[in-house]
């Protein structure tokens, strides 16, 4: 056996990468720290993280004022173990062996603070979830 592990990666794809796939890495890497390779990226990319997202992930400890939206890639997919579609629609590439789950979430497009933390609770608490099935 050797003691190389390889780590568990995750992708979480959303439409503009600016708010459900955001906030669902940043408390994936939170919470999981080095155990698993997270990625998110967006179907249509915004320019910007949602501001209101930023604010609402600020009240629980965790800055991604720095993260910028990402394409979508086959390469990501590729690289990726479990897939976590958050309202992209059929834009998200299926390969065989991967696991996939869609996340049925509302858009925080648009959508103030006070409207944003339900939305980021649920997130948490599905990352929470995810991470005790990861081996």
């Amino acid at each position: 056996m050797s003691d190389i592990a390889v780590l568990p990666s995750v992708l979480f794809v959303c439409v503009h990468n600016a708010g459900r796939s955001q906030m669902a890495a940043a408390f994936l890497t939170q919470l999981a720290g080095d155990r698993v390779e997270v990625r998110s990226a967006g179907s249509a990319p915004a320019d910007t993280v949602n501001p209101a997202v930023v604010q609402a992930m600020s009240e629980v400890g965790i800055d991604i004022s720095a993260e910028v939206p990402k394409v979508l890639t086959t390469e990501a997919v590729r690289a990726s173990d479990v897939v976590i579609t958050m309202g992209c629609g059929d834009t998200c590439p299926v390969f065989p062996g991967k696991r996939y789950l869609d996340w049925q979430l509302p858009d925080p497009a648009g959508q103030g603070a006070d409207a944003i933390r339900p939305i980021r609770d649920e997130i948490e608490q599905r990352i929470r979830q995810l991470i005790a099935e990861i081996p």
